[in-house]
């Protein structure tokens, strides 16, 4: 009996370790080209480099406008974050806290939005009829609006948590109902608050089809964007499109290390009870 728990356990283990290699390989590929010449990185194989080039990454910077670039992607991640963390807790406490069928209808007309396709022909003519489109401030909203049903889904149950005596308690002492929900229920919602920020500032920063149909110009491209830079009708400069995931990346890795234990905690409580 023994003898087959450890024959499982070293299968398992083993398919555990060649599928991780499997997911590594392109992450090794990217980063290994990154610092090759133009030539040696035309090939794209896992060969060191026989001469490393650090400055490819200064080029990428200058040539690639990546100092506009990073802002563009702040100011999209950050103004979405801050749209999703405020409008998602605000409309999952009421929903949470008005158990009647009209708030359960309205909850499920929100979480019905994590299934919908999105239709880009009539979501550009409404951005147009707003005067949205190409512009950073149509961008936030439109990663905002999809991201929404979602961030509501999860801290929905995350509130249905907390016990409605700290409500009670907090009306009784005189709390308004805005007051209740900023200095009382807000920071009870930390834990899934960061969650929900942590995986808004993920999806918006890795993004790609979006800023691509509904910024008209260079001056809005996120760095998502910004490897466009380095493709040519003759030429792809593989070792600049390298360092430029590279550079992109980095930020994800950085927030993702910094949340990640928030991540496991905030998606499990916040999916349990709904």
């Amino acid at each position: 009996m023994k003898q087959k728990n450890v024959a499982g356990s070293i299968l398992v283990n083993g398919f555990a370790i060649v599928f991780s290699a499997l997911m590594i390989i392109p992450l090794l590929l990217i980063l290994i080209n990154s610092f090759k010449t133009s030539l040696a990185a035309s090939d794209m194989s896992l060969a060191w480099p026989t001469e490393w080039r650090f400055d490819n990454f200064q080029v990428v910077i200058e040539k690639g406008k990546l100092d506009t670039a990073f802002l563009n992607s702040l100011i999209y991640s950050a103004g979405s974050v801050a749209i999703c963390a405020l409008c998602s807790s605000m409309a999952a406490f009421v929903l949470s806290r008005r158990r009647n069928k009209s708030s359960k209808w309205i909850y499920l007309f929100f979480v019905l939005g994590i299934t919908m396709p999105i239709n880009f022909v009539s979501l550009m003519k409404v951005m147009q009829v707003l005067h949205l489109y190409n512009t950073r401030v149509g961008v936030v909203l439109l990663y905002a609006a999809l991201q929404i049903p979602f961030t509501i889904f999860l801290t929905y149950g995350f509130v249905g948590k907390i016990p409605r005596e700290i409500d009670e308690a907090a009306v009784i002492d005189g709390c308004s109902p805005i007051r209740l929900f900023f200095s009382v229920i807000l920071p009870l919602l930390k834990p899934v608050l960061v969650t929900v920020m942590v995986l808004t500032f993920l999806n918006t920063w890795n993004e790609f089809i979006l800023p691509l149909y509904f910024t008209g110009g260079t001056d809005k491209w996120p760095m998502t964007l910004a490897v466009y830079n380095f493709f040519g009708i003759y030429f792809k400069d593989w070792n600049l499109i390298c360092a430029d995931i590279v550079l992109t990346s980095l930020p994800v890795i950085l927030v993702y290390f910094l949340g990640q234990k928030y991540i496991v905690s905030g998606m499990t409580s916040g999916a349990v009870k709904g």
